[in-house]
């Protein structure tokens, strides 16, 4: 392996436009589908990136990984409920007061599917009736992250993370963007904690990274916590010549993503600037 290194940036995720594709193999009964985002080039300037997304759907706030995060300095996008926000003010205070790394957009009202129809639902969850029912869900859940942090939100990402066409339209039409991802790690907190490291240390230049951060009972934030400090360390990523340790800059504004500014080792503080973006 050759000498020549680079530094993986793990950062807040939603800081640039995403790259989409689509997938509906996942759950055919739903007939809609996930959308598929990796960040595009633009996004990821002098070094491999991999942007961190974290759902808080309802349940219950896991500090583990919080801290974690907070002391290796790695950044997220936390993708909140309102009703996760009302039954967590422990762990809004947590993210609140380390507004540097974390922000928070925003994750429907009620954690309802953004898909049309009744009688539709994916994993059991059911699905909005109609077009109406689906903008009350995603602008009560940016008016409960308004008034929880002072800040509204820019993106959504609907419960189960599977739309169809109708809803998309409506969620742009209220000037959100739609967040996808391209690693999911842990399956709603339902896998192992071995199928969960496995999964995040596979993250590759570019991935959007999904996990969950409300259920700490469960084994998935263990592992993702292993998996994550596996990317903290020299890796191949991407080519047999890259050994990328992770660097993971603080969260900057929607419109900016964090660049090294020196040599930075796993997020640790050093000086850093920002790129603008268009």
């Amino acid at each position: 392996m050759s000498a020549r290194s680079a530094s993986l940036f793990l950062a807040c995720a939603l800081l640039a436009p995403l790259v989409p594709t689509r997938s509906s193999a996942a759950v055919a009964s739903a007939s809609g589908f996930e959308l598929h985002q990796r960040l595009p080039p633009s996004a990821i300037a002098h070094a491999p990136t991999v942007a961190l997304t974290l759902d808080a759907c309802g349940g219950s706030f896991d500090d583990r990984i919080v801290r974690f995060l907070i002391e290796r300095r790695i950044a997220a996008t936390i993708f909140a409920t309102g009703k996760w926000l009302a039954r967590n003010p422990d762990g809004l205070r947590v993210l609140l007061e380390h507004r540097d790394l974390f922000e928070i957009e925003d994750h429907g009202a009620n954690h309802v599917p953004a898909l049309i129809g009744a009688g539709r639902s994916v994993y059991g969850i059911a699905a909005e009736p109609d077009l109406a029912h689906l903008r009350a869900e995603v602008e009560a859940g940016a008016s409960a992250i308004a008034s929880a942090t002072g800040v509204r939100p820019h993106w959504y990402r609907g419960a189960t993370a599977f739309y169809d066409e109708q809803a998309l339209q409506g969620i742009a039409a209220l000037g959100y963007r739609v967040a996808g991802f391209s690693l999911n790690a842990d399956a709603g907190a339902t896998l192992t904690r071995d199928e969960v490291e496995t999964r995040v240390r596979a993250a590759r230049d570019g991935d959007v990274i999904l996990a969950h951060v409300n259920k700490p009972g469960s084994a998935a934030g263990a592992g993702l916590i292993d998996g994550l400090n596996a990317l903290c360390e020299p890796a191949v990523i991407g080519s047999s010549d890259s050994a990328t340790p992770l660097l993971a800059p603080r969260s900057l504004p929607s419109s900016a993503i964090a660049q090294s500014g020196g040599e930075t080792v796993c997020g640790r503080d050093r000086q850093r600037h920002a790129r603008r973006l268009q």
